[in-house]
């Protein structure tokens, strides 16, 4: 998540790695890793001149991508800097005709994101593999699977269309997910599925990468948000996202939930409308399933994954806050376990 440093706490960027174990923040003066439970800076790399406004992880290795933002970037916003914290250095750098807008790592793979196109390079030789064009993208959208199956999700060449990569089957799937402008989308661990929210921030669809069928449709709310995070556990039983209302929704998912449309249909876990045994003659807002657990944040700017604790989220705030809940799905119940601060703002000091 790319942040402005208006909290007038210098943070310019943070982000979970690929198994949100640790998380990852950009500064007006370099960048600096922590441990997401409990929370706990693992490391931290100052400049004398110079902020970092994306960094991306590789998992919990020393290598690092970073680009630099802020007031006074370290590296040019053209360039994307890999650095060795062993070695204490940038080893390499891939320069571009335009601002980078994010980047995706993977042990083989490089995937750097620009506002209308996306590059994929081999991690080895940094040599250009594969480059898609795309609609506007300003925020950087694309999911990258970080394990075994080589999948790759970005925005289309219209809005609210999804372009899926599957390098492994050789396939690509081009998925109308929405009538607007996509505003996160997320793959689960195996790549099999997808889950996308457009920028109206009302409901989230979930496909089926190889087919490109819809297999789930739920809802956040009635009204416009800004979808800041969207993340599936690991075993895809559940799914999270955070807006900017500040509140922090959970969906559980069952196995008939991410099978084909034409498979058995097993009672929801999320909670539905009184009507929606009307669903044929009623609006589908009647027949919706909303998030099965929900909380809500001081911050409302913040991005949500699940944590290493099973059944727990993990909350990174702009302001600075992490925050640890437990969920029980069946019961519709949070609480908060923990609580911490990863940066002070001038008002801290």
């Amino acid at each position: 998540m790319q942040l402005d440093g208006s909290l007038k706490n210098e943070l310019l960027f943070m982000g979970f790695n690929q198994d949100y174990g640790c998380f990852a923040c950009g500064t007006e003066k370099g960048f600096f890793i922590c441990n997401c439970d409990p929370v706990k800076e693992r490391f931290r790399r100052e400049f004398d001149t110079g902020g970092i406004g994306i960094i991306e992880m590789l998992f919990r290795c020393n290598i690092l991508a970073l680009v630099g933002g802020g007031k006074n970037p370290r590296y040019p916003p053209n360039k994307v800097m890999i650095w060795d914290d062993y070695q204490n250095k940038c080893i390499a750098e891939l320069e571009f005709r335009s601002e980078v807008k994010g980047v995706r790592l993977r042990r083989d793979r490089i995937v750097v994101i620009l506002e209308t196109k996306i590059y994929v390079y081999n991690f080895a030789d940094l040599q250009l593999l594969h480059q898609l064009e795309t609609t506007a993208n300003p925020s950087g959208l694309c999911a990258l699977c970080p394990d075994k199956a080589n999948v790759l999700a970005c925005p289309g060449l219209k809005p609210g269309y999804v372009h899926v990569e599957l390098y492994d089957l050789k396939q690509t799937q081009i998925i109308a997910a929405h009538n607007s402008a996509l505003s996160q989308i997320a793959l689960n661990r195996d790549g099999t599925r997808l889950a996308t929210t457009s920028e109206k921030g009302t409901l989230i669809r979930i496909f089926d990468t190889a087919t490109g069928e819809q297999l789930k449709e739920l809802r956040r709310g009635a009204d416009r948000a800004i979808i800041y995070s969207l993340a599936f556990n690991p075993d895809s039983t559940a799914l999270c996202l955070s807006s900017d209302k500040g509140t922090i929704h959970i969906f559980g998912l069952t196995a008939a939930d991410l099978a084909q449309p034409s498979a058995a249909i097993a009672k929801p876990k999320n909670r539905q409308s009184s009507f929606s045994f009307m669903r044929e003659i009623l609006p589908s807002y009647f027949s919706s399933e909303w998030s099965a657990a929900q909380f809500t944040v001081s911050e409302p700017k913040a991005i949500v994954a699940f944590g290493p604790t099973p059944n727990s989220v993990i909350v990174l705030c702009a302001d600075g806050g992490c925050f640890r809940y437990s969920y029980d799905i069946g019961k519709g119940e949070t609480r908060q376990e923990s609580v911490g601060k990863f940066i002070k703002g001038k008002e801290d000091d």
